[in-house]
């Protein structure tokens, strides 16, 4: 039970770092930060805080899931 919730809980500060990574990450080019994240996905291979934000979405799938699974 509290491995469940710890996964979940988890999962939501991966959220709240992928978000804050993608606000605040700065680039090579680009004026706004929506190009800047664009500029790093594709010149990088990988956007600024964005496998945080799936690997949080990911994590609170799978602590729901093993909710229902039991």
């Amino acid at each position: 039970m509290a491995l469940k919730l710890l996964l979940i809980v988890f999962g939501v500060v991966l959220i709240l770092w992928g978000i804050y990574k993608m606000k605040t990450d700065d680039a090579f080019a680009g004026k706004t930060q929506t190009r800047k994240n664009l500029f790093n996905l594709l010149i990088l291979g990988q956007a600024s805080g964005l496998g945080q934000l799936l690997s949080g979405i990911l994590c609170i799938i799978l602590g729901i899931v093993a909710f229902i699974i039991k």
